[in-house]
């Protein structure tokens, strides 16, 4: 795998998932504290950040009347019930940690959804750096993470979830889904492994 032909990209690494008070803190609690999702993540981007891969986040943002959604059910309808990714809210924010590396993660906007890749740039700002391996990081593995990675195994890129990076709704969701639905389309590694692989 080349650094140069690699894009990590977080998903969901904001306040109202991984901050102490978030309102969807206890969605992922279990799983995140277990696996030490946000440790383990700072730990890979440190190790990347002087590196050629390209870092991106893509955080879900929604409008104050939360408009671009019809119909909302499951985790959609949480999100809308208890106000949460609000654009411009608190909540919706990059956690402090993601933040403090400014500019070396490039921002790409307009996730409202689970797929990472629908109604945003992610697709073109890929193709644009000639990247061919996706690597995904974040919340929620069953959902974003899925959902997304699915979606770039179709566009053709090679797809690596890191299992120590990423979090479920409770452990044996998180474990259930490393060992039996992801590797159907993706490489299911950690983020030491990843690192040696780039080296």
């Amino acid at each position: 795998m080349k650094a140069k032909e690699t894009a990590v990209v977080l998903i969901g690494f904001q306040r109202d998932y991984f901050s102490d008070d978030g309102v969807l803190r206890a969605v992922i609690e279990e799983s995140a504290e277990t696996n030490e999702v946000l440790k383990n993540t700072l730990g890979l981007l440190r190790g990347l950040v002087d590196t050629e891969v390209e870092l991106i986040q893509t955080p879900i943002h929604f409008s104050a009347d939360y408009a671009e959604m019809k119909s909302p059910i499951g985790l959609l309808k949480a999100i809308n019930e208890l106000g949460a990714f609000r654009e411009d809210a608190p909540g919706a924010a990059p956690i402090p940690e993601i933040a403090d590396f400014g500019d070396r993660i490039r921002e790409v906007k307009g996730k409202d959804g689970f797929n990472a890749f629908s109604n945003t740039g992610l697709g073109a700002v890929l193709a644009e750096g000639g990247v061919r391996n996706v690597v995904l990081a974040g919340a929620v593995t069953s959902i974003c993470i899925d959902s997304t990675g699915r979606s770039a195994h179709e566009r053709g890129y090679d797809v690596t979830v890191l299992s120590d990076c990423t979090c479920g709704r409770t452990n044996f969701e998180q474990k259930f889904y490393c060992e039996q639905i992801l590797p159907l389309y993706a490489n299911v590694t950690t983020s030491a492994q990843l690192l040696a692989d780039l080296s």
